[in-house]
């Protein structure tokens, strides 16, 4: 069995940075030695300054010194390689230097560097390898449209040639972007079909990935695909006991354990917030996990006393009336509140009324605009 290929480098330390601006002071450290590390000078003036660190002229002069010396001595070697060996020398020269840049210059930099070595580049499968650096290059930058871009590449050059460790490892790619900007329900079926098959750890970890597997899959899949394909994957069952109490969680939404449910999920948010993809989700995914949970309850029932719902769940009633009224109000949830009879109605929505309605609705705004068009032409 091969081993795992370890993160990127630069992936990992916008993990870093990410945790360093949440407050965390040992990862902190842990950034600017290793950007100090890496001689990622150009990373290092930028997070310098969002973090505050004090400025070192003496550091940054002797990192650029040493820079500039390591940038000749690669132009020297693809200089070599273009005037005395070929297209495969030549393209190794220039993969070594597009992997300097990235180390130390800037976003820009590195894609112009990496262009030019997919120039040289014959072969679909290396071809495939520079456009997921690229790929990670974005991630790492949060640069969205980037990202996208060189996912659409990507596809286009598998769709030509690509073969299906590739192809797969494209899908949970292409899985943590949807996660990234809030596409929950794609970045769930991307991820679920990568669980037999993830190789992808030059991204993030197979802890990760169960991670954010089950998180998207809580908010977007139904009960049943969530025991078959979520609860019961033997993928996942590996790997989610060292999870926090995503385990427990996870068996609270299959199991209808609501108690266990609400006393879990602040733990859940709170492990969610420090990872760089889902914590700006976090508010988010814990109202959607609310919506989720509470319409579970309410489809078993035609009515449901409110302080009996809030006993099962573990609240007192203010905090049920409180939520429920906000996601009726929002359009969430289809239930009406009888607050002085103490009671919750679950109304069912009916699709050939709604489509009725609909209809109606439209046809009174088109014969209005007919009519505005008629006094319009007699005039």
């Amino acid at each position: 069995m091969e081993e795992d290929i370890p993160q990127d480098e630069l992936l990992r330390l916008a993990g870093l940075r990410y945790a360093a601006k949440n407050g965390n002071e040992e990862a902190g450290v842990s950034l600017k030695e290793g950007l100090i590390e890496r001689k990622a000078l150009c990373l290092l003036r930028e997070v310098g300054k969002e973090l505050d660190w004090p400025k070192d002229s003496t550091l940054e002069a002797r990192l650029e010194s040493e820079i500039a010396k390591e940038r000749e001595e690669l132009e020297a070697k693809v200089k070599d390689a273009e005037e005395n060996f070929g297209e495969s020398e030549v393209r190794e020269a220039l993969l070594t230097q597009s992997k300097f840049v990235a180390r130390t210059g800037s976003l820009s930099e590195a894609v112009e560097a990496y262009d030019k070595t997919l120039e040289k580049t014959v072969g679909s499968g290396q071809k495939i390898d520079v456009v997921l650096t690229l790929i990670r290059l974005g991630f790492a930058a949060n640069d969205f449209d980037f990202t996208r871009k060189n996912i659409a590449r990507a596809k286009d050059l598998i769709e030509k040639g690509g073969d299906w460790e590739r192809k797969n490892r494209l899908r949970v790619y292409e899985g943590v972007f949807n996660l990234a900007r809030r596409d929950m329900e794609g970045g769930a079926k991307l991820l679920l079909e990568s669980l037999a098959t993830f190789s992808a750890t030059e991204l993030c970890s197979y802890r990760d990935f169960i991670l954010y597997t089950v998180i998207t899959a809580l908010v977007s899949v139904d009960r049943p695909t969530l025991k078959e394909s979520v609860a019961n994957a033997p993928e996942i069952l590996t790997m989610i006991h060292e999870i926090g109490r995503l385990e427990e969680f996870l068996r609270s939404v299959v199991a209808c354990e609501y108690k266990t449910f609400m006393s879990a999920l602040p733990d859940i948010i709170a492990m969610l917030k420090t990872d760089r993809y889902l914590g700006v989700h976090s508010s988010y995914i814990g109202r959607e996990l609310r919506v989720v949970i509470y319409t579970q309850f309410l489809q078993s029932y035609q009515s449901v006393r409110i302080e009996s719902m809030a006993n099962i769940f573990g609240v007192t009633v203010d905090f049920l009336d409180e939520e429920l009224c906000r996601f009726i109000t929002a359009g969430r949830i289809n239930c009406k509140i009888d607050r002085v009879g103490g009671i919750i109605q679950t109304t069912r929505p009916d699709a050939k009324n709604a489509l009725y309605q609909n209809t109606i609705k439209q046809g009174d705004a088109l014969l209005n605009r007919v009519q505005k068009l008629s006094r319009v032409i007699y005039v």
